[in-house]
């Protein structure tokens, strides 16, 4: 989802290459057989996983920040810019138009909602006006196929007039056990809508009911800054992890609410002061998930921001952190300075293929020699302890092998994804710079290896080599897929 404001606007893209994003979607990936869905990140069924990047600013039809999402195919080889699919609310068979300030891309994740054997994307427009309801938001779903991504439904609000910015949050998780993924979507109002698995192309969600945050919390959630799905306590079921703020007391935390038949119930409140994200993975191998969530700076257990990991177990999350990690950390490359927002986005999957969840997290606001605001990557471990500082990589665009150089503003880390995008069992490592080129954005991908994260083979992509305007205000990789 956007975290970041808005830097000041540059010249829009030309009407000519704006209007090319109003086509249908191009799609060079080889064409897969359909199976039973292995991931839920596989739009095309072929057994790899696939990255989808959002660069919501993206001016479609002459419309100014209407929002574009791409999507690059894995492969054998990784992804690349020419297997890709482009989607725009202006792209066929896609519900919706493109409009001024809709911002298509917002919040990303993915699941087989319809169960028909390919991962389909679910697409978060914060900006959309509904009805007399300007920035009521919007939730697309576009569904998987044999060919790729095509066609789509809308998710309706149940709450139109509650709240604004509906799908600002999404996160997909068979939350009740009955072998159908639902859908969460949360929004600036202290209301989760869970949509219950047991979609279908011509009616969407089987039903649909809130989460009462009230009921569980003792004040309510002010506004799901971010959702994730995992399984903590390993009841095979998806548990719902939030990032919020607590109504009363204004505390800023974690919410964990853990999965039962009867749906999700409240487990706790972790009060970490981490606001806007929190992400779940298996950190030490336990068969348990653990939350890692994200502080970007408080003074006190740090000056730039900090990763805390709180370790899963039968009974849920232990409410005591395993550890707290910042940029002064032993073993952790750079320095907590101020604002340099260590947190900013992350990420958890296994890079190495030793059996332990890696984190990779997101520091973009953080300044490479002369130039402000260039930003860094950080990969942190995994082990049977849980995470740690020992061992952990950075990277910049002035590490040898990735492309490009570290300039001012470029914002190398606004969005970090781990996974594997050539299914070697080693999560590979995508990186966004949504500033770079002032600021259309870039796409950057570095292989996992067994030695962890390595630049060998690393490429890169801008928004011209994936059909996008080749200039204007477009922030490809402000968001990645979850």
């Amino acid at each position: 989802m956007l975290r970041h404001h808005r830097l000041p606007s540059l010249a829009l893209a030309t009407a000519t290459v704006a209007a090319a994003l109003t086509a249908a979607p191009l799609l060079t990936a080889a064409p897969a057989t359909a199976a039973p869905t292995k991931y839920a990140d596989d739009f095309n069924g072929d057994g790899y996983r696939d990255l989808a990047t959002a660069a919501p600013y993206t001016p479609v039809g002459g419309k100014t920040d209407a929002g574009a999402v791409v999507v690059n195919y894995g492969s054998a080889n990784g992804i690349s810019a020419s297997r890709r699919t482009v989607l725009t609310q202006n792209t066929a068979g896609v519900p919706g138009t493109a409009e001024q300030g809709d911002r298509f891309g917002t919040a990303l994740t993915s699941g087989d909602l319809n169960r028909d054997g390919y991962a389909d994307l679910v697409i978060g427009s914060v900006g959309e006006d509904v009805g007399s309801d300007a920035d009521g938001g919007s939730v697309t779903v576009v569904w998987g196929g044999k060919s790729g991504l095509s066609g789509g439904r809308g998710v309706s609000d149940p709450a139109v007039s509650a709240h604004d910015e509906y799908g600002m949050s999404l996160a997909v998780g068979d939350f009740t056990g009955d072998g159908r993924v639902d859908l969460a979507v949360g929004s600036t109002g202290d209301d989760i809508w869970i949509h219950r698995g047991g979609f279908t192309k011509a009616a969407g969600a089987a039903s649909h009911h809130e989460l009462d945050t009230d009921l569980y919390t003792g004040g309510g959630i002010y506004g799901a800054q971010s959702l994730a799905a995992g399984d903590v306590n390993g009841d095979g079921t998806a548990d719902l992890v939030v990032s919020g703020q607590q109504d009363g007391t204004y505390d800023d935390g974690t919410f964990v609410y853990l999965s039962s038949a009867a749906g999700l119930t409240y487990q706790t409140f972790l009060k970490n002061g981490a606001w806007e994200l929190a992400v779940v993975g298996d950190l030490n191998g336990d068969g348990y998930g653990d939350v890692v969530a994200a502080t970007y700076g408080d003074g006190v257990k740090s000056l730039g921001g900090s990763v805390s990991a709180y370790l899963g177990g039968a009974d849920g999350v232990r409410t005591q952190p395993q550890t707290t990690i910042n940029q002064d950390t032993p073993g952790v490359p750079g320095a907590d300075e101020e604002e340099d927002w260590f947190g900013n986005d992350l990420s958890v999957a296994d890079v190495n293929g030793d059996g332990y969840a890696d984190v990779a997290v997101g520091t973009l606001f953080e300044d490479i020699g002369s130039a402000d605001i260039a930003g860094s990557v950080t990969v942190l471990r995994g082990t049977s302890a849980g995470l740690t500082g020992t061992g952990a990589q950075s990277f910049t665009q002035n590490t040898a092998g990735v492309p490009g150089t570290a300039e001012t503003a470029d914002r190398f880390g606004a969005s970090v994804r781990l996974s594997d995008l050539n299914g070697d069992g080693k999560a590979d490592l995508s990186v966004s710079a949504d500033g770079e080129n002032h600021p259309a954005g870039a796409v950057y991908h570095l292989r996992g290896s067994a030695s962890g994260i390595t630049t060998s083979k690393a490429i890169s992509f801008g928004p011209g080599s994936v059909g996008l305007p080749t200039s204007g205000y477009l922030r490809l990789g402000q968001g990645m897929l979850r």
